[in-house]
């Protein structure tokens, strides 16, 4: 049993008979072709203890394709990382690497930040 009413908490009653609830996650967004995407690289240690990591910023698509680069680059560097809301972090300083390997895959690459 789902619960949907949980979905519409917030939401003013209509007298319109042919309203229909419309949730925000009913569109899926599409992977755009990597040529398209400009990714932003940069490294932080805000809010982490300290610790440096390589943020990747501006990836359009789907989780699962967000989780999948995510993947492929914390292989490719050897290291841990994590991936959602379409931010990418991978643990160290990679960034210098990143996007040379962002790069041969077809992204539009810039360094930000410091």
């Amino acid at each position: 049993m789902e619960k949907d009413w949980k979905k519409r908490l917030g939401v003013v009653y209509s007298t319109n008979p042919e309203f229909q609830f419309e949730s925000e996650q009913d569109e899926v967004q599409e992977t755009l072709s990597p040529h398209l995407q400009k990714l932003y690289v940069s490294l932080d240690r805000k809010n982490r203890k300290g610790k440096i990591v390589t943020l990747i910023e501006g990836f359009v698509g789907t989780e699962e394709s967000l989780r999948s680069l995510a993947k492929e680059l914390k292989s490719k560097c050897g290291v841990g990382g994590s991936a959602k809301d379409r931010e990418i972090l991978i643990q160290g300083d990679f960034r210098d690497r990143i996007m040379v390997l962002l790069e041969e895959k077809g992204f539009k690459v810039k360094r930000s930040g410091g």
